[in-house]
């Protein structure tokens, strides 16, 4: 009993937990580097960076819940319906399946972009103003999307535990891509893997940067289905619809959940219902009358 419960264990394990050190020093290092950064960049704003670590740490629990409720769940396709059962032990299952991990980042990931129920979750992560290693752990606190874009990898023979540990170091990876005292790297790296420079783009309020690089580790996606946009820029970060310091943690968690649900109580059409829920994020009827935007220069920085 004692083995089984240490091999499950060890099947659940985060990789993300045991690079925490090394976030906690990176940040350090970071906000000393910005504070005396001659180009006067933003540096950590500390409520919002204290906000996006409460939300990093919520999320380490949520995961693990999460991968309880989906480590069973894949055995079973795993173990059950695969065809084969890949060796866990060759480097090259390892390699396939990073680039595997990386593919569905891609594909879950735009479409929490392009689906509203999608973007409920992920408006977490963009509700920083700020771009610094602190909002890289501005994570969601629901990752329910991750199951339905990794089902396809046990069915492919992937042992269900490697997952967790690829997508872990995806994560891990991602953490350095949010900062902006690195600027354009060599052109080979910028050509096929996402770095700060992308991210940026990514993070963007701009008009022209919105829905674009949504690579984890690889921005070769990016360029095979066209939504890349090269540069070096240092915009305005956040989201478009809202000012951000009027917005608790359960509210940037969980608000658009909220919207969601009073949109489809408003209409009678089930048309309009599954739009409110599937469409893009700022989907409303024809005859529906927008809310004018604010420009830019009216919003005010989280302090």
């Amino acid at each position: 009993m004692e083995q089984v419960a240490t091999e499950f264990w060890d099947q659940i394990q985060n990789p993300v937990v045991y690079a925490l050190p090394v976030f906690v020093i990176s940040m350090a290092i970071e906000a000393a580097a910005l504070r005396s950064d001659a180009r006067q960049t933003a540096g950590y704003v500390r409520p919002e960076a204290r906000l996006s670590i409460m939300m990093g740490l919520g999320s380490l629990a949520f995961m693990f819940v999460f991968k309880l409720a989906t480590l069973v769940a894949f055995s079973v396709l795993y173990v059950e319906l695969a065809p084969w059962q890949l060796p866990t032990t060759s480097w090259w299952t390892w390699l396939v399946l990073l680039i595997a991990v990386d593919l569905t980042w891609y594909c879950n990931h735009r479409f929490s972009h392009r689906v509203r129920i999608g973007w409920a979750g992920h408006r977490a992560h963009h509700s920083s103003e700020s771009f610094n290693f602190s909002s890289a752990v501005r994570l969601k606190w629901n990752p329910w999307s991750e199951a339905l874009f990794w089902m396809p990898l046990p069915l492919l023979g992937f042992a269900p535990w490697t997952i967790y540990v690829a997508y872990g170091f995806n994560m891990i990876y991602q953490f350095f891509l949010h900062t902006e005292l690195v600027g354009k790297l060599p052109r080979l790296i910028e050509f096929l893997f996402n770095t700060p420079a992308h991210h940026r783009i990514h993070h963007s309020r701009r008009p022209e940067h919105l829905d674009k690089n949504y690579g984890g580790i690889l921005i070769v996606w990016d360029r095979m289905f066209g939504t890349i946009v090269d540069g070096d820029c240092h915009p305005e970060y956040g989201l478009f619809e809202t000012k951000q310091s009027g917005e608790g943690i359960i509210q940037i968690q969980y608000g658009e959940y909220a919207r969601i649900v009073a949109d489809v109580r408003r209409t009678t059409s089930w048309r309009e219902r599954l739009a409110y829920v599937f469409a893009p994020p700022g989907w409303r009827p024809r005859d529906a009358v927008m809310t004018p935007r604010r420009p830019l220069s009216t919003y005010q920085r989280f302090r």
